[in-house]
């Protein structure tokens, strides 16, 4: 059973962040510390998952990943800092945090002021649980083999198809659904819409399980009539506001798995300086302290490009599509490897269901995948690189 109260707080004085910074992880520890984590019964996800959301919405921290409901601009920096100290905690708590701020994000960025109004406090509150609906089968990292559609009817638009490895299907109340309506070839006929759960010709098709449970599922479109009012922005930039909410929450991602590979380190080196071996501890083995030296290394490193790219975006108001794609990418390769290493220096604890280094390491292997595969921010960085040249 694992002793460890929180993460270390040491990066903070790193010159990326403010005293409102530090404030906001003092609101995040002390949330923490009140046990409002660790007393959610995980043994049902999707009940686990409302439980979460309403408990970070009454203690006023949703409002990080919605920008306070849409009327301040969200701060990258105090996101990643709650995913990075949520997923040091629980994963399913980071899960349940960022999916409030992704799913609505498209929301804030082009949605009216009375579709503004209408979702986001409920969002932020926690009251309503949100969604982000842009992945299908054959259109995961080439959204431009999106087959979903829309087609405006009057002042009405009716969507038909399916998304699929959907975060929250099931369990949402709104939607974001990005749908063809063929303005142009490729993404740029590509136009996003807010969908409600209560919505007629919206249906679960099917629940998705997977290593570390979270709600997936995917989503069917059967002439789904919407009002013309819930489109986001114009007609055919739907692809434009999709990348413009993944690159808000992307250098997040990074941020989790940071936050993941801080606790396998944590829980490592308690282990290895009380691990009695070979009439010493594990810690005194050379062998054990260059893993660990390499470990805290790959996350200080890792960590440094995820805070570049937030105060980038935070302070130089500059876009960080390469900052945020390198972060993403190093941070989950590096948080994979640590953990691995964790599971390694446990020995047969490590692979045993319930440690915390086992749970871990099934956390973080889907964060090489969702929102940009690590072969896709190879790609990004490299395109970034070629324009600028």
């Amino acid at each position: 059973m694992s002793t460890l109260t929180g993460p270390t707080r040491d990066h903070l004085d790193w010159p990326f962040f403010g005293p409102q910074h530090r404030a906001v992880a003092e609101r995040l520890d002390a949330f923490a510390a009140s046990g409002a984590l660790a007393s959610v019964d995980h043994h049902d996800t999707d009940n686990a998952c409302r439980n979460l959301v309403k408990r970070l919405g009454e203690a006023g921290l949703l409002g990080l990943a919605t920008g306070d409901a849409g009327n301040a601009a969200i701060d990258s920096r105090s996101v990643c800092l709650a995913r990075e100290t949520l997923a040091w905690h629980d994963g399913l708590a980071d899960f349940a945090f960022a999916m409030q701020g992704l799913g609505t994000g498209a929301i804030g960025l082009s949605g009216s002021d009375e579709l503004k109004a209408a979702v986001l406090p409920k969002v932020t509150s926690g009251e309503w649980i949100s969604a982000f609906a842009l992945s299908e089968k054959e259109a995961g990292s080439d959204v431009a083999a999106m087959a979903c559609a829309g087609r405006e009817d009057g002042d009405s638009y009716v969507l038909d198809g399916e998304k699929t490895w959907i975060s929250n299907g099931g369990i949402a109340d709104v939607y974001t659904v990005f749908a063809r309506t063929g303005e142009a070839p490729g993404t740029r006929g590509i136009s996003a819409f807010v969908v409600f759960a209560d919505d007629p010709g919206f249906s679960i098709i099917e629940r998705i399980d997977v290593i570390a449970p979270h709600p997936l599922a995917t989503i069917r479109f059967d002439g789904c009539r919407i009002p013309a009012s819930r489109r986001l922005g114009a007609p055919g930039e739907g692809f434009k506001i999709a990348m413009r909410t993944l690159d808000i929450f992307r250098a997040s991602v990074a941020a989790a798995a940071i936050g993941f590979a801080r606790r396998a380190l944590d829980e490592a080196l308690a282990h290895a300086k009380s691990r009695k071996m070979f009439g010493a501890t594990l810690s005194d083995l050379q062998l054990t302290q260059a893993a660990l030296g390499d470990m805290a290394t790959g996350i200080d490193a890792a960590a440094l490009l995820t805070y570049r790219a937030a105060w980038r975006r935070d302070v130089q108001k500059l876009p960080t599509t390469k900052e945020a794609a390198m972060a993403k990418m190093t941070a989950t390769e590096t948080a994979q490897s640590v953990i691995d290493r964790a599971v390694q220096l446990f020995g047969g604890r490590g692979v045993r269901t319930g440690e915390i280094v086992e749970s871990l390491y099934r956390e973080i292997r889907a964060l090489r995948i969702y929102e940009g595969a690590t072969e896709v921010q190879k790609l990004i960085v490299a395109r970034e690189l070629m324009k600028a040249g």
